[in-house]
């Protein structure tokens, strides 16, 4: 179903432009054009072999930053449409979101950050921009992808403004040169793209641990609203199946987060009453959210999860040797640039120190998990072929 656009969508046809000038589509909007350009670049198709709790190698059903992405973007869409904001924009902050995570999800980020405390440190918002500016290396007339201006805003800000004193270097920089007006809140396609992160991971991440035995039904039931779905579902469909039982509970809890983001956000359209994208901009507060309710359940759900999850002692002993594995990359390559590939030696003697931190950052940021533990193997197993 078609929708009027809203007042305050952001609006294709009304963009503030891309850093390097060309002529817009025929055929496509510039967020569709945006969106396909991100679907066609390397680093989103890395994605498929990039995890977030769980090693590729520990099962073919465990979710991937690609399923995720995809997941993600399935309900930015369908929230877009309901509010009458620019769905493909929406989408395309949606399916950028993730490209700048590293090989084995946080444990990977944080040993990555650790070993460039000394460098600026590692933020995978930033590696994000970094690709979508910078790393991709395709188009004949410049670096990167050259979005919009939109689309960058949203990769940068879809959490909400940004402080300066505490901004990754590089956003920093960038901004310097083509200014992201960080103290403000993005459109709402960006904010309602953060929000369907959050409904995705949460309860994707149910799906994942049960399906790894990390807790129990039972024990997801003390929590609010989880415990209320389940126990509807297990009423309505008397001795279902354990599979089908998880998949129609994750599918209402789903559907009740996003019932809630659509009566909350519709209150405060209601009660703010923005009338362009700049407005969402400078309300001071976010327009797209969920309820205090809702709130306190995600936080409940997020407790639970850190607590069962991503502390249980076998997620632990993956990050332990994920962290090992890049920690020992960094330090090799670092010390030995001349072991980089060709291509990436080639930036790093460009580059020059001590940029050639940031470079041996950007390859490793760049692997998927099958490649950075072939890449170890053969950088520190003295029978594997070089």
């Amino acid at each position: 179903m078609t929708r009027t656009p809203a007042v305050f969508a952001t609006r294709p046809a009304q963009i503030r432009g891309r850093l390097y000038s060309e002529p817009e589509s025929a055929t496509r909007t510039a967020f569709q054009r945006d969106r396909d350009r991100i679907v066609h670049s390397a680093a989103f198709r890395r994605l498929e072999y990039k995890t977030q709790v769980f090693v590729y190698h520990e099962g073919d059903n465990y979710r991937t930053r690609l399923t995720h992405s995809l997941e993600v973007a399935q309900i930015a869409r369908s929230i877009s449409r309901q509010l009458g904001l620019d769905e493909d924009l929406a989408e395309a902050l949606a399916l950028a979101h993730d490209l700048g995570h590293t090989p084995f999800g946080h444990a990977g980020e944080d040993a990555l950050d650790a070993a460039m405390a000394a460098f600026g440190g590692f933020d995978h918002n930033a590696q994000t921009l970094r690709i979508v500016t910078r790393l991709e290396r395709k188009y004949a007339d410049f670096d990167g992808l050259n979005l919009t201006w939109e689309t960058l805003e949203g990769v940068v800000k879809h959490n909400g403004p940004l402080p300066r004193d505490g901004a990754p270097t590089y956003i920093l920089e960038y901004d310097a040169g083509h200014a992201m007006e960080l103290d403000t809140w993005p459109g709402a396609e960006a904010q309602v793209a953060s929000l369907a992160d959050d409904i995705a991971y949460n309860n994707h991440d149910i799906d994942d641990g049960l399906r790894a035995d990390l807790f129990s039904i039972e024990a997801l039931k003390a929590l609010p609203m989880v415990g209320e779905v389940f126990a509807e579902v297990e009423a309505r469909y008397p001795g279902l199946e354990r599979r089908r039982l998880v998949h129609e509970a994750i599918r209402r809890l789903i559907n009740r987060m996003v019932a809630d983001l659509l009566t909350e956000s519709r209150r405060r359209i209601e009660a703010l009453a923005p009338d362009s994208v700049e407005a969402v901009r400078h309300l001071g507060q976010p327009l797209i959210g969920f309820s205090e309710e809702m709130r306190a359940n995600d936080r409940a759900l997020k407790t639970f999860l850190f607590e069962n999850m991503y502390r249980h002692y076998r997620v632990n002993r993956m990050a332990s040797k994920a962290r090992r594995v890049i920690a020992e990359l960094f330090d090799l390559l670092l010390g030995e640039p001349d072991c980089l590939p060709t291509a990436w030696r080639e930036r790093a003697a460009a580059a020059g120190s001590p940029e050639t931190a940031r470079v041996v950052a950007d390859y490793i940021a760049g692997m998927t998990d099958r490649y950075a533990l072939e890449e170890h193997q053969r950088l520190f197993d003295v029978s594997a072929k070089a």
